[in-house]
């Protein structure tokens, strides 16, 4: 019988759910990350979604999860433990992935960059280079045996489009969305075609790059939110998986439990 396996990816700016049955994501939702609220005020959240998907958060039998936001990592474990009496599966530095980390310092390296990659190479094999479109847009080398080389970070659109409305005193704050095309009729639009146009030349440019290094036969696959709307744009990203990182996870899992 299969595990009904919770998969949590918390991040800077949006925290990722994913129920698995077995080897297929049953459910999935997505939360902003609010870095102030309780281990309670999770719960009743998490369990409102549980709810709208008709699941039971009793039969779920284990969580494994990735943290980029220290203040949350323990706020979640106090959850999984309180609420659902499961010692969660945290994946950091001392977890088995069985990616081997070939730059400089190992250890600085996004334990959430790891999990891509191991779903990444386990997916779709190598070289590959994982573009995810978060809180930072990032750019992770697989090399052809499945090793991370290393990649690239930039800042994402939602950082840029505050930055700039914060900091310029005449512009606007924004939606991030689509131009009706690239030279802006007014400024709201040409934000939005400065910003949009400007992250697919930027995917574009970094593609080319990646290429020249790992080789013409390298996969470029896209996750994270703004995913899908970069990639109507261009013909660089080949595969679209929005979610990557709870595959990742899975697989994680499923390795820790063959130690």
């Amino acid at each position: 019988m299969s595990v009904m396996l919770l998969c949590l990816d918390i991040g800077n700016t949006i925290i990722t759910f994913g129920l698995y049955e077995g080897d297929i994501i049953a459910h999935h939702w997505r939360i902003a990350t609010e870095v102030h609220r309780t281990a309670d005020e999770y719960a009743v959240l998490v369990d409102s979604l549980f709810k709208l998907g008709e699941v039971k958060t009793q039969e779920m039998q284990a969580v494994c999860m990735v943290s980029v936001v220290p203040r949350l990592t323990g706020v979640f474990v106090e959850l999984c433990q309180r609420y659902w009496h499961i010692d969660p599966l945290v994946v950091d530095a001392g977890v088995r992935t069985g990616v081997k980390i070939r730059t400089e310092n190992p250890r600085e390296v996004g334990a959430d960059r790891i999990v891509n990659t191991v779903a990444a190479y386990k997916r779709y094999g190598g070289p590959a280079c994982v573009v995810d479109f978060s809180t930072a847009t990032t750019f992770d080398a697989i090399s052809d045996e499945g090793d991370y080389l290393g990649g690239a970070i930039a800042p994402g659109m939602g950082i840029a489009l505050e930055a700039l409305s914060d900091r310029a005193a005449k512009l606007p704050k924004v939606e991030i969305a689509r131009p009706p095309q690239a030279i802006g009729r007014n400024t709201i639009q040409s934000m939005q075609s400065g910003f949009l146009f400007g992250l697919v030349g930027l995917v574009e440019g970094m593609v080319v790059r990646f290429r020249r290094e790992l080789g013409d036969e390298m996969n470029v696959i896209a996750t994270g939110s703004l995913a899908d709307m970069v990639a109507r744009e261009t013909d660089v990203i080949q595969i679209l998986a929005p979610w990557l990182t709870l595959d990742g996870l899975r697989w994680v899992y499923a390795m820790s439990k063959t130690q």
